[in-house]
């Protein structure tokens, strides 16, 4: 966050919505640590974005300890839903793209109610078990497995088996 002592990343419309340097978009919910606001392009009546103010700058960059953060995102797109009058949870729809299909490079949920209004052409953009989109229980799942996402993709510092490439002193 930029007050304890992270910079903002100036180039991120992220990172200036999160601290409050964007005047053109409205917040819709804010803690500490996450922040929600519409997106610019809605595939559906209800179409949220909710954003860690930390710069992360994708699902890629997370690892077993973001299990939480994860969770608080999901959670925190739930209770808009529901302060937006949503009812039914079983009609919604959150997730994740991965890179290449990221429009922004800070890790957002996107929140989608109700998911059967989702727009016709923009539902390829949010099909649950795709390359292009990660549910937050499938991200979850990953997450707690400590696999990455995308066969073949290592974390900075892994070898091929996932494991630290560094040499301990």
């Amino acid at each position: 966050m930029a007050g304890s002592g992270e910079e903002v990343v100036e180039s991120c419309v992220f990172c200036l919505i999160a601290n409050d340097r964007d005047k053109t978009t409205t917040i819709i919910k804010k803690t500490k640590e996450l922040v929600c606001f519409r997106d610019i392009n809605p595939a559906a009546p209800h179409h949220y974005l909710v954003v860690p103010i930390q710069h992360i700058v994708s699902c890629h960059a997370l690892h077993k300890g973001h299990i939480g953060l994860v969770e608080r995102m999901s959670e925190f797109g739930k209770a808009v839903l529901r302060e937006q009058g949503i009812a039914d949870m079983n009609d919604i729809r959150l997730g994740f793209h991965q890179p290449p299909y990221t429009s922004v490079n800070h890790l957002h949920l996107h929140v989608l109610a109700p998911s059967s209004q989702i727009l016709e052409y923009l539902d390829h953009k949010f099909i649950p078990k795709s390359d292009r989109f990660v549910t937050d229980k499938r991200l979850l799942k990953h997450l707690k497995r400590n696999d990455p996402l995308v066969k073949g993709f290592k974390r900075k510092g892994e070898n091929s088996e996932g494991t630290s490439s560094g040499i301990s002193r």
